[in-house]
């Protein structure tokens, strides 16, 4: 189980002038700090997708990045199976498989060798290494380009292999940031075909995403941030029931509940 609880944190601004209107408007501006995240909370089973939406800049990619210990919050936990990962980052790093938006592949290495790279950073063995790259290697259609030079990939090509870079190490959990911005169909498809599978071992993932149709196909839960607070957060069946199937439409209506409300849901 993977439980969320309060987190906040915010960020000083440099130069309050140079901010654009919109961004003076926001109300987590106060004073010199930016209050990117405020209250966020949520919950997710072993075995479970969750989907983290939200409009852009609501706090969803400084969550992710809490999680996976990039950030730490000035408030809020973090728990796995009720360990507290926050309180022990090298902990959560062997615990936890972390893709960014920006996917940081080392461009002079090939697909294979910065996969391998990242399971010796992790302490594996290298023929587990090597088997465990045969395997992903398979189950996301890399064999094509896994020995070809990073710095040549296409954007599906430096997708497949980031996602396989950051479960080399079998992680209790996965998180992704938007894991098929940019694809074209046949990669986005391979994407989610390898969040199913994931979910069939046990593996609970945690992906932000603009796609509702992913969220329709993939998930057991939905969490929605708006103004860095959680606004809902319950099961895809009581998300979808907000208007009678229309996700759009449910989307729209969490944006216009009280924070309150969330702390409701199950």
């Amino acid at each position: 189980m993977i439980n969320i609880s309060g987190l906040a944190k915010r960020f000083a601004v440099e130069n309050p002038k140079k901010l654009s209107e919109q961004e003076k408007k926001d109300p987590r501006l106060k004073g010199r700090f930016f209050n990117s995240v405020k209250d966020v909370s949520f919950t997710c089973g072993q075995g479970e997708v969750l989907g983290l939406l939200g409009p852009n800049g609501a706090g969803k990619t400084t969550t992710l990045r809490i999680l996976s210990t990039a950030l730490t919050p000035d408030k809020g936990s973090v728990l796995i199976n009720g360990e507290d990962v926050l309180a022990n980052p090298l902990i959560a790093r062997k615990k936890i498989g972390f893709l960014s938006s920006s996917t940081g592949l080392y461009g002079r290495l090939t697909g294979r060798e910065n996969i391998a790279y990242f399971g010796q950073l992790h302490g594996i063995d290298k023929q587990i290494i090597a088997d465990r790259i045969d395997e992903m290697a398979d189950l996301l259609d890399m064999h094509s380009f896994l020995d070809r030079r990073a710095e040549n990939f296409s954007s599906g090509m430096k997708q497949k292999t980031s996602i396989a870079r950051a479960v080399i190490h079998e992680p209790s959990l996965v998180v992704l940031d938007e894991p098929t911005t940019g694809l074209d169909i046949m990669a986005t498809g391979t994407v989610m075909d390898f969040i199913h599978r994931l979910k069939a071992k046990g593996t609970p993932v945690i992906f932000s995403t603009h796609h509702l149709d992913e969220v329709q196909l993939l998930c057991d839960r939905v969490t929605v941030i708006n103004q860095g607070e959680t606004v809902f957060n319950d099961t895809l069946a009581n998300f979808s029931a907000l208007s009678d199937g229309q996700m759009h439409k449910s989307f729209m209506k969490t944006l216009s509940m009280e924070t309150g409300v969330a702390q409701k849901c199950g």
